[in-house]
């Protein structure tokens, strides 16, 4: 029988605590059932095991990341909403770090609650919004994403490793990181005749 005020949104937000706490790999159902004060079988009745208490992780950051990239580029274009979609992704990631490795890394996700979170789809929906305003269309636009999110996870993925030991402070060359994807979006390459899509 389920634990009276036990939910699964309430196992899967002390889940995500203790992922940015010991790191996404460390979490166990033991440890998130001792940080709820339940006995790990209660948890059963919410989740169904660890591999989908990681999809809920995943979907649940995905949605708070969003959000705070959505917010952060309401009302901006060009520069200033490709700085502000970086830099919001970036502080996720610093503020959240187990979340935000649950987000980068394959899970297996139940479809039906895939089916149900906004976030992921609406991740898509500001990228290419956003991209939008530097007036490419398809298939540019699909590979602009994929370079904005290569190299926004390579940066915080190096930094939250400790990549970046030279002297030389990070933030700055961050801020030279996205003149540069500036620059590039603004005189993005056209497409090879013949390429397919």
């Amino acid at each position: 029988m389920a634990r009276a005020g036990l939910t699964a949104e309430r196992v899967t937000a002390a889940g995500a605590e203790l992922a940015d706490e010991v790191g996404l790999d460390r979490v166990t159902m033991s440890q998130v059932a001792r940080r709820l004060g339940v006995k790990d079988a209660s948890l059963y009745a919410h989740v169904r095991n660890l591999e989908d208490l990681r999809g809920r992780i995943a979907l649940l950051a995905a949605d708070e990341k969003t959000l705070r990239i959505a917010q952060a580029t309401a009302g901006r274009a060009g520069k200033d909403a490709l700085v502000a979609f970086a830099d919001a992704w970036r502080e996720y990631a610093h503020e959240h770090p187990g979340r935000y490795t649950a987000t980068q890394t394959p899970i297996r996700i139940d479809p039906e609650l895939a089916a149900r979170a906004p976030g992921p789809r609406r991740a898509v929906e500001l990228a290419y919004g956003m991209l939008r305003g530097y007036a490419l269309t398809e298939p540019d636009l699909t590979d602009a994403v994929r370079l904005l999110r290569s190299t926004f996870h390579g940066f915080v993925a190096l930094e939250a490793a400790g990549g970046f030991a030279h002297e030389r402070s990070p933030q700055l060359s961050w801020i030279r990181t996205l003149d540069a994807l500036h620059t590039l979006l603004e005189h993005w390459p056209q497409t090879r005749e013949g390429d397919p899509s």
